[in-house]
């Protein structure tokens, strides 16, 4: 069977059988607290456990690393909505370790992609028009680092309001251990 056929099956007995009730919550964090972490598969279920947390208590933002990137790209903006329009006020990056953007080598992605019909003028366009592939595609060297970097991204953006604490984390998928890598109300003490 195919995965979307196997999924729509299920579904249609979920919403029959009525299981979405056990998840109902609102659209506002219960906990006021927004976390961005990564999208890797060991983190799905793990990371909530791990944080003691419900459907409903957070909003949880992924991507490849756990990372910011960009001040004015979509996860900020998503943070940024969580606080000003879902009543978010504390913000967690959650890095892990053995991330794959740890470890990632942009040349072999490219290759991949060459290798997969991406043709080479669309990335001799994209490299015409200033778009820098490797770089774009490089994760981190440290996920302590990665994890800090992010969170001066978001504790120093002009639209956070400053009394927010932003935390910084690494978990460790296999067991869901907790480093306190940046104490966020220690942050705001000492500002």
């Amino acid at each position: 069977m195919r995965i979307m056929n196997e999924i729509l099956e299920f579904n249609k007995d979920f919403v029959e059988h009525k299981e979405y009730e056990k998840y109902k919550t609102t659209k506002f964090p219960d906990k006021r607290l927004v976390i961005l972490s990564c999208m890797d598969t060991r983190l799905s279920d793990m990371l909530q456990r791990a944080l003691n947390l419900r459907n409903g208590d957070a909003k949880i933002i992924k991507n490849a690393g756990g990372m910011l990137t960009h001040p004015f790209g979509g996860i900020m903006r998503s943070i940024i909505v969580a606080i000003y329009e879902l009543n978010a006020n504390e913000v967690c990056i959650i890095g892990h370790h053995g991330c794959g953007m740890g470890s990632i080598n942009p040349v072999n992605t490219i290759e991949k992609m060459k290798a997969n019909g991406v043709q080479r003028e669309v990335l001799s366009t994209l490299e015409y028009s200033g778009v820098d592939l490797e770089r774009w595609l490089h994760g981190f060297d440290n996920v302590e680092e990665s994890v800090r970097g992010s969170v001066d991204i978001v504790r120093n953006h002009p639209l956070i309001p400053k009394n927010i604490p932003v935390h910084g984390l690494v978990i460790d998928p296999e067991t869901g251990k907790l480093d306190l890598v940046v104490d966020g109300y220690q942050a705001l003490e000492q500002a």
